[in-house]
């Protein structure tokens, strides 16, 4: 295992130029009606995709040798990446495949269909071996890793530089956590520009393996309980990631179902905003109060989530 570094700043820079006009810059907007005001949304559910995943992908593919191309791309995906895959080989002219496991949501499902990519459902455990061994059986091309990637978490990273732009005094970032890709990249740019901003990766109690790595001071494997919140949360920390995630965030919060359905239901009703489970996390995060105090800003992920669901939580239901 050679453990993975964080991109420079220099390489987010880059990042951000290279993915120019293919990822929105998002705006960063008020929690609507909250009491003290300091709770910010970094709304990443606005771009083409609906997820941040559009940024990673752009700049993995677009620095990628053109001949590593050539047989076009492959992702592993609960379905996000697999849209930014999709939407940015699209563009490029090259064929793509991606890997969903078997509880992907329809809603992801149906649009990695309408962007015109192959799907490919495998068991859960199917699905995570290859996340492990960057590879599938009978599948060829160039494979995008979802988070485990440098070139995916400079891209990433950009959403930092923007953050920091609308709201210089931030005091933390509240990031939902799935394979650390996202929140390192943002951890790496915010070391980089304003090392005292926080940075928490934010999970669902049903699979958090960041808070038991953490607890443990090494890699952990957990017991994985699906839910919902179907886009972070995985069997275990990826031991390549561990140092590079360890050494930049600053902690893990955790939320139950129920808090990331209320936070949802909230992003509805005071913002209009619909956020999937995983985008809520970070909302739901700082609502608790263990992010401190100060200026918060939340990742709000991505907004893919079944009608059916929305429907349920705006009842005030748990899916």
């Amino acid at each position: 295992m050679i453990p993975l570094e964080a991109p420079t700043l220099a390489e987010i820079r880059e990042a951000r130029e290279r993915i120019a006009g293919i990822s929105l810059r998002t705006p960063l907007v008020r929690l609507g009606a909250h009491r003290d005001g300091e709770i910010h949304l970094k709304l990443e559910t606005l771009q083409p995709i609906g997820s941040f995943k559009i940024r990673g992908a752009a700049n993995a593919m677009r620095s990628a040798p053109a001949a590593a191309l050539a047989r076009g791309v492959f992702t592993a995906s609960a379905g996000n990446m697999a849209q930014g895959v999709a939407w940015n080989a699209r563009i490029m002219g090259i064929a793509c495949t991606v890997l969903v496991p078997e509880h992907a949501p329809k809603a992801k499902l149906d649009a990695i269909e309408r962007i015109g990519a192959r799907i490919i459902r495998v068991p859960y455990d199917d699905w995570w071996k290859a996340l492990v061994e960057r590879r599938f059986e009978g599948v060829d091309g160039f494979f995008v890793h979802p988070f485990s990637d440098r070139a995916v978490i400079a891209g990433n990273g950009t959403i930092a530089l923007e953050i920091l732009e609308d709201l210089p005094n931030v005091g933390a970032v509240l990031v939902p956590y799935g394979g650390g890709g996202l929140s390192s990249g943002i951890a790496a740019a915010m070391r980089a520009l304003a090392p005292g901003v926080r940075v928490y990766g934010c999970e669902v109690s049903t699979a958090a393996p960041l808070q038991a790595s953490l607890a443990a001071g090494e890699p952990r494997a957990i017991e994985h309980r699906p839910s919902f919140v179907d886009g972070i949360g995985g069997k275990s920390m990826f031991a390549e990631m561990w140092p590079m995630v360890r050494a930049l965030l600053a902690g893990s919060i955790v939320v139950e179902p129920r808090e990331a359905a209320d936070a949802v239901r909230l992003l509805i009703e005071r913002n209009r905003v619909v956020a999937e489970g995983a985008g809520a996390v970070s909302v739901a995060a700082a609502l608790s109060g263990r992010a401190g105090g100060g200026r918060i800003a939340c990742v709000v992920s991505g907004g893919n989530i079944d009608s059916e669901k929305v429907a349920r939580i705006l009842l005030g239901e748990v899916p």
